[in-house]
């Protein structure tokens, strides 16, 4: 055949795997927000098969043969031959599988979602484990068909994070103890900041009419994007302008909804924001879990929770909750929202000590899977961590071990780029500043105009380039991880006054 006709042959095969993703993640978005839950396992099995069937397409031994043909065609151009590499790749992975053992491995995880929920509405880890015992089990049988010569858990982390590894995150880690675990017991020795007036009751029907005012200022579309709600916010997508994300309201406190709002809406745009060409293919994808968290954590700490924001927020959100906050000051709500101190949940925990909440996660996982941590007893192992990172005795396993819902779907690996993208992050922002006065725009209600800084450097290529070429695109040199710890100092200096 002709490289013609292979590629249009490549590309009817790409149509018909976003046809089984697009309904997959429907169905995915569905079930962790208003499914009933008794209709849990007649959905599982299905989307079990769904995953089944998409996984036969993706590595059917023709589509493997003309990808192998086209990757090395000198006719085909540089997008394609990426996207045809990068799914030759992930073909490989994944050919090595037995269909029958990745049917029953996706409906594993269903379950275990359906366990986790239960367990964590009932703070009960001992409800979960048996399914996240089986869920690590799977994984390292699913693995192991994979002729690599790298651990399973790197394999992991670096399906997440390509070229990232345990020696490179252990290296990463150090360097976030090194400067944050003294500031941190500088801030904790500090006068601390007055922040009770967060914990009030504010009635969660108004926090919605405060966030329908938000989504506004954001600039999320109601043409692409969507909001509901779930036990943990998340953002989905199905094509660039189908976005879907999700938050979690909490009446007494009423920073939480709009932060992970701002967090997810920057997920979203990350996606909508791709080279539309891309639509449906895996280029469409981001680069990595660093470079996606990196825009979600830009966008909640370095522009939601600067003052500049709030200059244009405040005084709305204390025409929703007067009550509540008409005596609190711009200048001490600021302060409050950024206020640190050890605290259990990672989606709630401030900058300063956000890292430790995931390097505790990191620590875990690979115990995990080198065989010096059991999931019998994990939630003593976590509260003990929790105690000797944060100085903090977990109460219960909702506010302990159950809190994220990662684990039940298998998803090992993600929670360092968690850390690695804050860091990301501080990088961007850094190079932006250079072209854009970014707190007079936030200030003014032109959000807009950020993004469009982030699409146009950023989001546009998809994954076109791997994160380390990207930061250098963007930024003009490699990744350096002091640009986030200067910012972090800086600011925690400033704000307790050291």
């Amino acid at each position: 055949m002709t490289t013609k006709e292979n590629l249009k042959k490549y590309h009817d095969w790409i149509f018909k795997c976003s046809a089984y993703q697009m309904a997959l993640n429907i169905i995915g978005i569905d079930k962790q927000t208003v499914a009933p839950s008794a209709g849990a396992s007649y959905r599982d099995e299905r989307s079990a098969y769904l995953a089944g069937e998409l996984f036969s397409l993706e590595t059917d031994p023709e589509t493997v043969k003309l990808l192998k043909e086209l990757k090395d065609d000198p006719e085909v151009d540089a997008e394609d031959k990426r996207a045809i590499e990068l799914y030759y790749k992930k073909a490989m992975d994944t050919l090595c599988i037995p269909k029958d053992e990745y049917v029953e491995f996706k409906k594993l995880c269903d379950e275990s979602f359906d366990a986790w929920i239960l367990a964590k509405s009932k703070a009960d880890y001992s409800i979960f484990e048996p399914y996240l015992k089986k869920v690590i089990e799977s994984q390292k049988k699913l693995y192991g068909y994979r002729d690599s010569d790298k651990s399973i858990y790197n394999q992991m982390l670096d399906d997440y994070e390509p070229g990232m590894n345990v020696e490179k995150y252990d290296e990463f880690f150090e360097a976030l103890k090194e400067r944050l675990v003294p500031l941190i017991k500088k801030v904790t020795a500090a006068k601390q900041i007055n922040e009770d007036f967060l914990h009030q009751s504010f009635p969660v029907e108004e926090q919605k009419r405060f966030m329908d005012e938000l989504l506004k200022y954001l600039h999320f579309d109601p043409s692409w994007g969507y909001q509901n709600e779930s036990e943990h916010p998340f953002t989905s997508w199905t094509c660039e302008n189908d976005c879907r994300t999700t938050t979690k309201y909490i009446e007494d406190n009423v920073a939480s909804a709009i932060l992970s709002t701002v967090h997810e809406v920057g997920h979203a745009y990350y996606e909508h924001n791709i080279n539309p060409k891309y639509d449906g293919m895996i280029l469409s994808e981001g680069v990595s879990s660093g470079m996606h968290e990196s825009q979600s954590r830009l966008c909640e700490n370095y522009l939601g929770k600067t003052l500049a924001f709030w200059k244009y927020h405040y005084p709305k959100l204390q025409k929703v909750f007067p009550m509540q906050l008409e005596k609190v000051s711009l200048e001490d709500f600021y302060k409050a929202i950024n206020a640190s101190k050890p605290s259990f949940v990672r989606t709630e925990a401030d900058e300063l000590t956000y890292p430790l909440h995931v390097l505790i996660r990191y620590e875990i996982e690979k115990g995990l899977f080198d065989g010096s941590i059991s999931t019998e007893g994990l939630d003593k192992t976590w509260n003990a961590k929790y105690k000797e990172y944060l100085g903090i005795d977990v109460p219960n396993d909702k506010l302990g071990i159950l809190q994220d819902v990662h684990w039940s779907d298998g998803s090992f690996g993600y929670f360092p780029t968690y850390a690695l993208g804050t860091a990301f992050a501080a990088q961007y922002v850094h190079a932006m500043k250079k072209d854009l006065d970014v707190d007079s725009l936030l200030e003014n209600n032109k959000f807009d105009e950020v993004m469009n800084w982030l699409k146009e450097n950023i989001h546009t290529y998809g994954f076109r380039y791997e994160a380390p070429k990207l930061m250098k695109m963007v930024t003009g040199e490699e990744f350096n991880v002091n640009y986030f710890l200067d910012y972090i100092e800086d600011k925690y200096t400033k704000l307790y006054q050291l």
